[in-house]
């Protein structure tokens, strides 16, 4: 009997074992309260032009980023997502993109933006949510001036890029003293430019610079973003003698500006920063008219780095597109904010700051690092960072790299209607 009754309490106790079980394992899979929980994924708040490739590509870089990230593991145990606020071009609604990604969103990250005039408005809202926000499309060097002047409120603030304008103005100046002046032999330029902030900022360093550098700078003009007649301007540039124009354009006059140069039979070339025209379709939309064009670039289908070229396939695989140079900073920007977290082994902003000064990262552009004021450092003879690249369009509307000369693709082309 005794052996019996042992019997049945150890047969209780092993169903008493495997219902236990069995409750645990029907609580984890229903989400019942003490049931192991996901952690909570990082959230990327992404602030840009929705409607326009700038912030299409923004936000397919990305999206490109998270996957590969998300495919190994995410970041602490932790996977990325991403979320998006439309900024358009207007600062009022740029502020309220900021406020619903930080306080509706509770985004950990901001990567993002486009016009500098927006970013400007969005800093102090920006500083008073105290969240890091990774810059990559805006230029203007105010935005960074934010940072050494007032550290403790704008220490979120970095620069993946763009570079910003005085260092774009700088090394376009070199564009003028070593392409135009010392391989075209032409030192009679002028400068024109729509009227933005971060044009305002980089036109009278242009001008400074070319003519330090030993170029005639015969006229500089600005000119109204909405202009749709340039024939004026074309006169007055046509007249003061100049055999080169340089341009800083970054808004819809580029289109108009490229077709009333080609149909006007403009008598001399034209080059210089058009953002517009790092669109990979901006040849073909506006009908060949581009070709003979120079336009700045930060990066090209090219062995800048090793990631440039698969970079620029994957994304063209994905969107049949051409990446504009928001998606450069912007997948990278994706990978720098990562790696800061994993080596500070939180989200929490000032130990990922302290992490995110100590980067140097090898991006689509080149090498990412900062300065004291957290915007990107220029390319130089010593360190490979981002650098303007002038690329020609030439007929097929393809593009080929002619300045600076250690990364030229092909020898410079006039236009068929100029001669030499």
């Amino acid at each position: 009997m005794k052996s019996q009754a042992n019997g049945v309490r150890s047969t209780l106790r092993i169903t008493r074992s495997a219902f236990l079980v069995g409750v645990a394992c029907a609580a984890l899979a229903l989400g019942a309260p003490g049931a192991l929980a996901q952690p909570k994924p990082i959230r990327i708040g992404v602030p840009t032009a929705m409607q326009l490739q700038v912030g299409r590509d923004t936000q397919d870089a990305i999206k490109m980023a998270i996957e590969d990230i998300n495919a190994k593991g995410g970041v602490l145990g932790r996977k990325l997502e991403m979320v998006v606020a439309d900024e358009t071009e207007n600062p009022e609604t740029g502020i309220s993109a900021i406020k619903k990604l930080t306080a509706d969103e509770k985004a950990d990250v901001l990567i993002g933006g486009y016009t500098s005039g927006v970013t400007l408005a969005q800093l102090p809202h920006i500083s008073s949510a105290k969240t890091i926000y990774l810059g990559v499309g805006s230029a203007s060097p105010a935005i960074q001036a934010k940072v050494k002047t007032d550290y403790d409120n704008y220490k979120y603030v970095f620069r993946v890029g763009p570079l910003n304008s005085a260092h774009q103005a700088r090394q376009l100046t070199g564009f003028i003293s070593n392409f135009v002046k010392g391989e075209l032999g032409i030192t009679k330029v002028a400068i024109v430019g729509e009227n933005a902030k971060w044009v305002q900022d980089l036109i009278p360093l242009l001008k400074k610079g070319a003519t330090e550098a030993g170029a005639d700078v015969r006229a500089t003009e600005f000119f109204d973003a909405q202009t749709s007649d340039f024939s004026p301007l074309f006169s007055k540039v046509k007249d003061s003698g100049a055999q080169y124009l340089v341009v800083v354009l970054s808004h819809a006059s580029s289109d108009i500006f490229a077709k009333q140069w080609h149909d006007s039979q403009f008598p001399m070339p034209y080059g210089g920063i058009d953002v517009k025209s790092m669109d990979g379709d901006f040849c073909s939309r506006i009908g060949g008219k581009s070709v003979g064009e120079m336009a700045a670039n930060f990066a090209v289908r090219a062995p800048l780095t090793p990631r440039t070229v698969p970079f620029f396939d994957e994304f063209g695989k994905r969107t049949n597109r051409s990446p504009v140079y928001t998606a450069f900073n912007a997948n990278d920007a994706v990978y720098i904010y990562a790696d800061a977290v994993k080596r500070a082994g939180s989200t929490e902003p000032d130990k990922v700051i302290k992490e995110l000064e100590k980067t140097s990262f090898t991006g689509i552009t080149g090498q990412i690092e900062f300065d004291d004021t957290h915007d990107v450092k220029p390319g130089t003879a010593t360190f490979k960072g981002p650098a303007l690249l002038l690329a020609q369009w030439r007929d097929g509307c393809k593009r080929e790299v002619v300045y600076p000369k250690e990364r030229r693709t092909a020898d410079f082309k006039y236009p068929a209607w100029i001669k030499k």
